[in-house]
């Protein structure tokens, strides 16, 4: 399946899709010191979230897919070099999206997340 949405995505600091079907998603990244927000290694959660939200785009898929709201869930910390994976899964489709993202490190789950997503008939940058 190809990719529809977020074409100019920096994957280095969002993820990269390792898997990708109707209405689902996997994305990958390992945290590297551009991400590191202390001395000991804590991983901002920014770029957690944003993981979480590129495989949200992902799962949708749409070229006009834009983010309408979030209800998310930090639970344990990512540090230097972990390398956590996204699994995005859409429960409604059409317009509006719900899809639920989970984001885990190795086996621990770190992040999990409900996205509401809206597939627009223009970008919503264009008038």
């Amino acid at each position: 399946m190809d990719i529809n949405t977020h074409e100019m995505i920096n994957n280095n600091l969002c993820g990269t899709a390792v898997e990708l079907k109707e209405g689902y998603a996997r994305v990958e990244f390992s945290a590297d010191d551009r991400m590191v927000a202390d001395k000991s290694g804590l991983i901002h959660g920014g770029f957690i979230f944003g993981l979480a939200d590129y495989a949200a785009m992902l799962a949708v898929n749409h070229p006009n897919v834009v983010l309408g709201a979030a209800d998310v869930k930090f639970l344990k910390p990512v540090k230097l070099g972990d390398k956590v994976e996204a699994t995005a899964k859409t429960t409604l489709s059409g317009k509006k999206n719900s899809v639920e993202v989970i984001v885990t490190k190795k086996d621990d789950v770190v992040f999990t997340g409900n996205f509401t997503c809206f597939s627009l008939e223009k970008h919503v940058l264009q008038g």
